[in-house]
């Protein structure tokens, strides 16, 4: 559904062509982003200031995308280095969107700058250690247990929440990451009979399906292979007595100790960050003061690594390890299709799609009393009346 199709300003062609636009006042920059997205190949990701501003954003922009995808990849809500894992649903949800990013080819994506500056998994982790079940699928049940506690799922007695799984006798209740639901497979032999899915509080059988897509469990392995190399890269790293080491001990015990997504990198032989995961095409709107809370979170993640560096029984990794500096931030943003979003005082006339492209002009006028019809009653709500919404577009120097 599209709520109101108005004509744009000159968007990037290439790396090198940057936009700069005055930055929408209210909920028109949500209008003004879902605009983009349906008039262009490929994603548009909005990179907001922290993550207050990005999950506003994201709100305002389900109302405006209509069919549009928007993608949410949230943030861990753990400080660097903290010393507890995120909670299962926010693991859940950032592994079924890196899962879908590489195929995107139209959507909506909004990040914190702090979360793009995260160093991530590698895609073949999130591809590689993925399973479908099927009905009628052979399904050795001793094998697949490993498989599912190998990739991060946590064997419980009851399934209440994303990552579990409990066996009993021939039924396996699972909770897929990035599903909704949990799902009840029923063997017969060694064949799968059935899925269903089911209520997780009342373990009551719902609708059934016919195949479902579990993707791993973290975004790391737990494979002896993968954790035996861990421990071979702390070791190497850091000059630990391993008997004295808890998250060594814990690893080879097969036990995931808390915070050890601060050691991410140990796990694999290189990092990779969301601009890997993002096509080539894919459109960054970098939102006023972005780059300024990207320093300033550089600066306390500097300053948390100072104050616990000294840990001989708990070494931990240096900032430049787990993050993208500020510096190399700006080097991924100057390679890559962008338009900056910043304020400006400057009166210019309204936007003309019939005057000529002289590279620098105005965007429509997106306040209230210029709309109509039953789009502009729902709009009201949104906009900031206080301000005039005028959004300015010009080549960068």
């Amino acid at each position: 559904m599209t709520f109101f199709d108005f004509p744009l300003p000159p968007l990037p062609r290439g790396a090198h062509q940057r936009k700069t636009w005055d930055q929408p006042a209210g909920s028109s920059l949500a209008l003004l982003l879902a605009q983009i997205s349906r008039e262009r190949a490929g994603p548009t990701v909005m990179i907001a200031r922290d993550t207050h501003a990005a999950r506003n954003l994201e709100d305002e922009l389900r109302v405006f995308a209509g069919d549009l995808p928007v993608l949410h990849f949230p943030d861990w809500e753990t400080l660097p280095y903290d010393l507890f894992a995120p909670h299962p649903e926010i693991v859940s949800q950032r592994i079924a969107t890196l899962y879908r990013l590489p195929a995107v080819q139209r959507g909506l994506l909004v990040v914190p700058v702090a979360t793009l500056m995260q160093r991530l998994a590698p895609r073949s982790h999130i591809a590689g250690f993925g399973l479908s079940l099927t009905r009628g699928q052979r399904f050795d049940l001793a094998a697949e247990q490993r498989r599912l506690e190998s990739s991060g799922y946590r064997h419980v007695p009851q399934v209440n929440e994303s990552g579990d799984f409990a066996v009993r006798g021939a039924l396996i209740d699972i909770f897929p990451m990035g599903a909704n639901e949990p799902y009840r497979v029923e063997l017969l032999d060694e064949d799968i009979d059935s899925i269903r899915s089911f209520d997780p509080e009342t373990q009551r059988s719902l609708h059934q399906v016919d195949i479902v897509e579990l993707l791993p469990a973290r975004e790391f392995p737990l494979t002896e292979e993968a954790t035996k190399s861990f421990r071979e890269r702390l070791r190497e790293r850091f000059p630990i007595d391993v008997r004295r080491c808890p998250l060594y001990q814990d690893l080879k015990q097969g036990v995931s100790p808390a915070g050890i997504e601060y050691y991410l990198p140990l796990f694999f032989e290189r990092t990779e960050t969301l601009f890997d995961y993002l096509a080539g095409d894919a459109l960054f709107v970098l939102g006023e003061g972005a780059l300024e809370a990207a320093e300033h979170f550089w600066a306390q993640t500097g300053e948390r690594y100072d104050q616990r560096a000294h840990d001989i029984e708990r070494p931990i990794l240096p900032p430049a390890e787990l993050y993208l500096p500020p510096q190399s931030l700006r080097e991924h943003l100057n390679n890559v299709l962008r338009i900056d979003l910043a304020t400006s005082d400057i009166n210019v006339p309204a936007y003309d799609p019939r005057a000529a492209d002289t590279g620098t002009r105005a965007a429509p006028d997106l306040r209230g009393d210029h709309l109509h019809g039953a789009f502009s009653q729902r709009l009201r709500g949104f906009l900031d009346d206080s301000k005039d919404c005028v959004l300015i577009a010009a080549d960068s120097a």
